[in-house]
């Protein structure tokens, strides 16, 4: 997991502070947006060809390490 994790990287300067793909333009959000649209991993590897299939690989282990985390709310 930590091997996966150091491909996420976030930068006050680079995209608003986004969790982003190593020092890279592209966050977590745009992979996994694309992915929710149905790309499969293959296309956005064809469409983007400075990310790796470990790079995709990260955004989902970061995404789910970020789902991890509880969060209660009281009832109203």
């Amino acid at each position: 997991m930590t091997e996966l994790a150091t491909a996420i990287t976030v930068d006050p300067q680079r995209r608003g502070g986004r969790a982003c793909v190593r020092d890279l333009r592209i966050s977590v959000g745009d992979v996994l947006g694309w992915l929710a649209m149905g790309q499969s991993a293959e296309q956005i590897l064809a469409d983007y060809p400075e990310l790796t299939p470990a790079d995709i690989q990260a955004c989902l282990a970061y995404a789910a390490s970020r789902e991890a985390h509880e969060v209660r709310l009281a009832a109203a």
